[in-house]
């Protein structure tokens, strides 16, 4: 039988175990979530060399790599410029390579050329230094080389033998103006012969009509040549200055034939003319005649040697007068048009290698003669910028 207080002990203990005892999910509970089964631990791969980077998926986060110093970021690259192409003239006054036949023989530019044993290299030896280094060379040519034609009625009618010319091939000079008043001494045959002459020996004839374009280093170089000593000059120079530039001259070249004989200054009519030659377009003037050196200006920046005197000079045995000069400058180009010019060059010469007669070979000369010969052509820029000492002379803007 049992004891009624033992009954009561074990209902209390059993309800005290429900009470304590987690609730159970009902079945009904379970049924609504979806209990992911666990996942195996993965065995980490054996490492790789430089494993790439995970891409990242469309909507997830991107994986990056570890922080870095800070770095500037490259600067986008120039594109290339252009090179500069340099084109360096040399510019030498009147050759006269021959006589006039009453001078006779003895110590005429025909003497000289004997003594030589026909060796024209000789006469312009002593300026090799410079004419072979340079681009360009360009003279003036007075009188005709020919042993043709009708010797015309005047005071002073130059020729020379056409072998002559070997004295400017020699000479490493490219061009030659034949705008002058001695071309046709010997009428139309001797220019004509001088024309060809020239042209057959790498020589570039210009001048009146016969303006010339001659490439260097892939420069079109323009070359006008004006004898100022004749009618319509200024109607001439313009059209001239007109057809090189529309043959494509990059490079515009004038020479004159002008002024007075034996005059240190230009006269009203050259600096006119020379205004007028940069005004239409032209990058450096030249000129010759006067026999004697004249002073250079500078106008918009272009250079006007008024008289570059004599060089090499068959028309006279001794002149009084023995000074000259070379006039050489650089030109500056990128993508074929002139950005810039380097300061010009004086360069002192007398037209002889002996100061006491003329033996027709141009020679350099120094010390003090070098700076009384630069003192004639400094004349006109005393009050302007110096061209000894100017860093770079901008080019005008001019008609393409």
């Amino acid at each position: 039988m049992t004891h009624p207080i033992s009954t009561l002990f074990i209902s209390c203990l059993a309800a005290l175990t429900f009470l304590a005892a987690p609730a159970l999910a009902s079945p009904a509970s379970l049924g609504a979530r979806k209990v992911p089964a666990p996942v195996p631990a993965e065995t980490p791969a054996a490492p790789a060399a430089a494993p790439a980077a995970p891409e990242a998926s469309p909507g997830s986060p991107e994986t990056l790599p570890a922080p870095a110093a800070p770095v500037s970021p490259a600067p986008a690259p120039r594109p290339p410029e252009d090179p500069i192409t340099t084109v360096t003239l040399s510019a030498a006054g009147d050759c006269t390579l021959g006589t006039e036949e009453s001078f006779g023989y003895e110590a005429t530019f025909p003497a000289a050329w004997d003594a030589a044993g026909g060796d024209g290299s000789v006469f312009l030896a002593g300026v090799q230094s410079v004419f072979a280094k340079d681009d360009l060379t360009v003279v003036n040519l007075e009188g005709p080389l020919t042993t043709r034609g009708q010797r015309q009625d005047k005071t002073f009618a130059f020729r020379g033998d056409p072998a002559y010319v070997e004295v400017l091939k020699a000479g490493s000079v490219e061009a030659a103006s034949l705008a002058n008043n001695h071309s046709y001494d010997y009428g139309n045959d001797g220019y004509w012969d001088t024309f060809k002459t020239l042209g057959d020996n790498g020589i570039m004839p210009f001048g009146y009509e016969e303006s010339q374009i001659l490439p260097v280093k892939g420069i079109p170089v323009g070359l006008v040549g004006i004898n100022a000593l004749e009618a319509g000059a200024a109607d001439q120079l313009v059209a001239e200055l007109a057809k090189i530039r529309e043959k494509g001259a990059r490079l515009k070249v004038v020479y004159f034939h002008w002024g007075s004989e034996l005059e240190t200054h230009p006269d009203e009519d050259q600096v006119w003319l020379a205004h007028l030659a940069v005004d239409h377009g032209a990058d450096l003037v030249l000129g010759s005649h006067p026999h004697v050196i004249q002073p250079l200006e500078i106008y918009k920046g272009k250079t006007i040697c008024y008289s570059l005197g004599n060089f090499c000079f068959g028309g006279n045995s001794n002149p009084g007068d023995k000074d000259t000069f070379i006039y050489q400058q650089t030109f500056r180009f990128r993508d074929g048009h002139l950005v810039g010019t380097d300061p010009g060059k004086v360069i002192p010469c007398r037209i002889s290698s002996t100061p006491d007669w003329n033996d027709y070979r141009p020679t350099l000369v120094e010390g003090e003669e070098a700076e009384r010969i630069k003192g004639k052509a400094k004349g006109l820029l005393q009050e302007q910028q110096s061209l000894f000492h100017a860093p770079n002379i901008p080019p005008t803007t001019i008609p393409r």
